[in-house]
């Protein structure tokens, strides 16, 4: 497979999104397929408006997967505010009536990072980062990386993922385990069980 490693694309911000729907499991999150579509399109978009890179892997002209980082002091790349307003009503959603869904999530990610940075400085966050399920293990992950690695080399960035994702996939890259935390998720009738990991490397 001919991948080239390009700005993300636009036009391709759904795909992207699906992706990360399917292969971070946000169906846990949520109760319906309505709930799934706008908890993924927050998801998202709360990170693509962080994002100070954001790269696609292509082949041919269809999109096989993301990595989108906010490296610190570098302006950011998507500034609409349609996607701030939409990211600020749901939150004030998931704050107001889902605190048992993502936010014991938030919190335990919230406090390995207070407990990593007392002795560490880092220079950015790997935030998100998703690959087409239906063609994983072709490399396409370690692509993306390298790109990121080629234009910020020598930084220390951090990420954060959980025993629901391929999270295996960060120590075979030279990433190492720097955070670990147990956490539940209850979404009405249903309660996951969670370990959220922390992981970091200098590129």
């Amino acid at each position: 497979m001919d991948i080239k490693i390009e700005p993300l694309r636009k036009k391709d911000f759904d795909v992207a999104r699906e992706f990360a729907s399917v292969g971070m499991h946000l169906d846990w999150y949520t109760r319906s397929d309505r709930e799934l579509y706008v908890y993924s399109r927050y998801y998202f978009y709360y990170e693509l408006i962080k994002a100070t890179r954001a790269f696609g892997a292509y082949s041919g002209d269809t999109l096989v997967g993301f990595l989108l980082a906010d490296m610190n002091d570098q302006p950011k790349l998507f500034k609409s505010l349609g996607y701030r307003l939409f990211v600020n009503l749901v939150t004030f959603i998931i704050d107001r009536f889902y605190k048992d869904g993502s936010i014991p999530y938030d919190e335990a990610n919230k406090e390995m990072l207070d407990a990593y940075k007392v002795n560490n400085h880092t220079d950015g966050e790997l935030s998100f980062f998703a690959v087409d399920p239906k063609i994983s293990g072709k490399g396409i992950g370690t692509l993306l990386l390298n790109e990121l690695t080629s234009l910020e080399k020598g930084k220390h960035i951090y990420l954060f993922t959980d025993s629901g994702c391929t999270y295996p996939f960060y120590p075979r890259r030279g990433f190492d385990e720097v955070g670990r935390k147990d956490t539940t998720l209850k979404n009405k009738e249903k309660a996951v069980q969670l370990t959220c990991f922390m992981f970091s490397k200098t590129l």
